[in-house]
């Protein structure tokens, strides 16, 4: 690379939509896996129709793969188990709002699969693994980042450097910009199971919230199989050996449908939930993307979202900066207002609106939820503003509309 490349930590979905949003437009662009190859991570696996448009505007056909391997999901369901009462939301609402009404069940490694061979393809783009940002430093013309490769240790001089590395991310610890917010007493469970739920479930969408008096639940289908997430309860919540065994699970599941004999049981993951989002989204040259800068109990599907929206917002200001030679603070301080306040407003807001909606156990709070959820649904202006909101249309545009 003869200029000096934006430097990425993290190859998972949002550093590779950035990477790929940068190469195309000719900005070099170095991608650093600290894992010897993509990482197979069951996490993420709903694409919301913004992410899906952006991913389409990247080209090279990734879209059309993205959909040949992924399950579409054109509506989705509030359900309660007490009365049987469900709430049907038909994306084909929002039709004229996106040219994807539906959410796509694809499981975020798939993507990260499609995406890093174009990169390897392109000449302005480096992709290496087994490398981990180690440190950095920075000047007024850019940033010096350690790099470790096994027993290798180099600095590799980069324009600006950005943390696509998770939740957890070192940079931003190095970078001394505090991750502000809470973590629930209670640790969400998810299991996976090929049990067909679809034949057993009258008229059962691929994407369901089923609240419940004893334990409500997620239920939604990927291109693979089955996931079921639960809730645990802070009284249990230390004890990992329980909650992972056999015989927990099983009795969680059957609690759900209680077939005959055991339940295959794909994977299990406990993990703790969030909601967090850093102080600021950049300092001098060095900037947060997805989980780096923020992150939310998965109820809704919004965080890897999210991350991918960051990751597209950035994108365009970093072009603008790279190619056309603008100046990166307004620009960064613009990219700021645009996605930390929203990330506040709506994402934080949302996902911890949902979670009081599902956990919800008193009948007057469970009726008044489904009552609001089968009107809503009942109504077509409704059901079309609920789904604007929920699929994340309106943030993004709201996003865009920040000066």
């Amino acid at each position: 690379m003869s200029a000096s490349p934006v430097v990425i930590a993290g190859a998972g979905p949002v550093g590779c939509l950035l990477a790929l949003y940068l190469a195309k437009r000719d900005v070099p662009v170095l991608l650093l896996e600290k894992e010897a190859e993509l990482p197979v991570d069951l996490r993420a696996s709903t694409f919301h129709p913004p992410s899906l448009e952006m991913i389409a505007d990247l080209g090279f056909g990734i879209i059309d793969q993205m959909l040949e391997q992924g399950l579409v999901a054109d509506r989705y369901q509030y359900r309660d188990r007490r009365n049987g009462d469900v709430a049907s939301f038909d994306m084909s609402l929002i039709a004229d709002s996106t040219r994807y009404p539906f959410r796509l069940q694809l499981e975020q490694y798939e993507f990260t699969r499609l995406v890093v061979p174009v990169l390897e393809q392109l000449e302005c783009a480096e992709v290496r693994f087994s490398s981990e940002v180690t440190g950095f430093s920075q000047s007024d013309s850019g940033v010096a980042v350690e790099v470790s490769s096994g027993d290798k240790l180099e600095t590799v001089q980069g324009a600006f450097l950005v943390s696509a590395e998770g939740a957890r991310s070192s940079i931003r610890k190095a970078a001394d910009i505090d991750y502000l917010g809470f973590t629930y007493d209670e640790k969400f469970l998810v299991v996976s199971t090929p049990y067909p739920f679809e034949d057993v479930f009258d008229d059962l969408s691929w994407v369901n919230y089923v609240s419940d008096p004893d334990e409500w639940c997620v239920i939604l289908r990927t291109e693979k199989i089955w996931r079921v997430l639960f809730p645990t309860t802070p009284d249990n919540v230390d004890d990992e050996a329980l909650l992972l065994s056999d015989a927990f699970i099983q009795e969680r599941l059957h609690h759900l449908w209680n077939k005959d004999g055991d339940y295959e049981i794909g994977h299990r993951t406990l993990y703790n939930v969030n909601q967090r989002v850093a102080e600021t989204y950049f300092k001098g040259r060095v900037l947060l993307a997805g989980d780096a800068c923020h992150i939310n109990n998965p109820l809704g599907g919004m965080g890897m979202n999210g991350g991918l929206h960051d990751a597209n917002n950035l994108g365009e200001k970093l072009v603008r900066i790279m190619r056309d030679g603008e100046d990166h603070k307004p620009l960064f301080e613009l990219y700021n207002r645009q996605r930390r306040d929203l990330a506040v407003r709506f994402v934080q807001d949302h996902t911890i609106a949902n979670k009081k909606l599902m956990e919800a156990t008193d009948e007057q709070t469970q009726n008044a939820r489904q009552k609001m959820l089968m009107e809503s649904a009942a109504d077509r202006e409704k059901a079309k503003a609920f789904l604007l909101e929920r699929a994340m249309i309106n943030c993004v545009r709201d996003s865009l509309a920040v000066a």
